[in-house]
C-alpha cells in the first residue's frame, strides 16, 4: 500500500509496504530495521520478531523514543510471545510499547512521527 502524506521532508516516513519491503527515504528495504523521524538503521541484527529480547530492543531504546511500535505479519511474533519480562522492562523506563502488525505500525508512526512525536519503530517487512 502507498502511503501519501503531506510530510515534512526533514522526517523520515514509510512511503509505502507491503510484499515484503518498505520503502523509506528512496530505499527499499526487506530486511528489519529500525525507524526514528531523524534515523534510519538498515541493518539491525534481528531476523524475526520472535528473536526479540533485551539486547535486541537496546538499540531502539538507544534512540530514547517516547513510544516504541514494533510492526510484523508473522504469526505469533514480538514481545508477546517474549513474555511479560520484557515488556515490564520497555515500560519500567517510561516508554510506551505498541505491538502490531506491518501496516498498522507503518501509518501509526508516521502520523506521531509526523506529530513530532518521539516515536521508534522496529519493523520487520
Amino acid at each position: 500500500m502507498r502511503l501519501v502524506l503531506d510530510t515534512d521532508p526533514q522526517i523520515l516516513t514509510v512511503r509505502r509496504y507491503g510484499a515484503g519491503e518498505i520503502e523509506v527515504a528512496g530505499q527499499i528495504l526487506r530486511a528489519p530495521c529500525i525507524l526514528s523521524p531523524a534515523r534510519l538503521i538498515a541493518d539491525w541484527a534481528v531476523s524475526t520478531a520472535a528473536e526479540l529480547d533485551e539486547a535486541a530492543l537496546a538499540q531502539l531504546l538507544a534512540l530514547r523514543p517516547a513510544v516504541l511500535l514494533i510492526g510484523s505479519d508473522a504469526p505469533g511474533a514480538g514481545v508477546a510471545s517474549a513474555g511479560s519480562t520484557l515488556r515490564r522492562s520497555v515500560e519500567s523506563r517510561g516508554v510506551s510499547l505498541e505491538l502490531m502488525s506491518l501496516g498498522a505500525a507503518c501509518r501509526t508512526y508516521n502520523v506521531l512521527a509526523q506529530e513530532r512525536r518521539e516515536v521508534v519503530a522496529g519493523l520487520f517487512p
